[in-house]
């Protein structure tokens, strides 16, 4: 009974804190407190400044060689190309809608591990957790933002292709990729930064989580719940629920165990990202559906993050 009650204690400290501040943006929002240019300000500030320096400083402060893990960079690749491929093949089924389909195959996806990932694993594992999610955040990026792109343009057969030498560029020119590129160097020789820039730095990036947080909170619309739809329902279960349970038992069958095979449950349990309603509303597919579906998997994930994390205890794998 013990190891139970060790267990939630140790799942609820390592979850709570994060959607409790979530839930403070949402009600800060309500009263007034927060608005609408505080978050589009504050998740621009994250975007550009102070997360590319939590990952900077996550990197840079740790060796590189005890982090890197070439086997769960190329099972995480392989494995998100497999269930983009399902998502979109058993999508297709029953979707006829090309705005609907490209905004359901995201939102089934596309998880925000650049913010909740950060922060679950940096709650779990401390620093060597962050500096492991980083990198891992350089390659979640660009995969990401391209099979985003594919989703969202194919269906809808746009014009002119699918311009990915402009989405390439825009991956190059990405804060976070940036960071990751500029860090890799001190990691790998064991470079230290001065102590000035040091503190500047940590000062920078230890505004990174409360302040993104916060900004999640305050862009959900709690109203939305209601016009949420089976197609919002069923990318949630998927995202939150059968993605994490198939990818994981495949990662345990792969060899993954410990923080490792903790790492990928939590990269692919994350909720929906909040950028693919941006990019779901600039390419002409659904984004009130885009919508929904960050709100019912940022939820939703309160439940479906703390269970996983609360198993992965018990079962004595973290």
């Amino acid at each position: 009974m013990d190891l139970y009650l060790q267990s939630l204690a140790f799942t609820a400290n390592t979850v709570a804190p994060i959607f409790f501040i979530v839930f403070l943006g949402v009600v800060l929002k309500r009263i007034g407190v927060i608005d609408a240019a505080f978050v589009g300000t504050s998740s621009k500030l994250v975007f550009t400044l102070t997360l590319p320096a939590l990952v900077f400083m996550a990197i840079s402060g740790t060796d590189f060689h005890s982090v890197f893990n070439p086997d769960q960079l190329i099972y995480f690749v392989g494995a998100t190309l497999v269930s983009f491929i399902a998502i979109w093949w058993l999508a297709a089924r029953w979707i006829e809608d090309g705005r609907d389909l490209g905004a359901f195959i995201q939102g089934a996806f596309r998880g925000n591990y650049g913010i909740i990932g950060l922060a679950v694993s940096y709650n779990l594992f401390a620093d060597s957790g962050l500096a492991q999610a980083s990198i891992l955040l350089a390659m979640v990026i660009p995969l990401y933002n391209t099979l985003s792109i594919i989703a969202l343009t194919v269906p809808l057969h746009k014009d002119g292709g699918l311009k990915f030498s402009d989405a390439l560029l825009e991956i190059l020119k990405n804060p976070l990729i940036l960071a990751v590129l500029v860090a890799l160097p001190f990691s790998f020789m064991g470079w230290t930064l001065p102590e000035v820039v040091d503190k500047t730095g940590r000062y920078f990036a230890n505004l990174t989580l409360p302040l993104a947080l916060l900004a999640i909170g305050g862009s959900l619309s709690l109203k939305s719940l209601r016009d949420s739809s089976a197609m919002a329902f069923w990318a949630t279960a998927t995202k939150l629920v059968i993605l994490p349970i198939v990818l994981s038992i495949g990662a345990w069958l792969y060899g993954f165990r410990g923080q490792e095979l903790t790492m990928l449950f939590i990269l692919f349990g994350c909720p929906t990202a909040a950028a693919s309603f941006v990019m779901a509303k600039g390419s002409g597919a659904n984004g009130e559906l885009a919508a929904n579906i960050i709100l019912t998997t940022t939820l939703g994930s309160v439940l479906s993050l703390s269970a996983g994390i609360y198993l992965l205890r018990v079962w004595g794998i973290i």
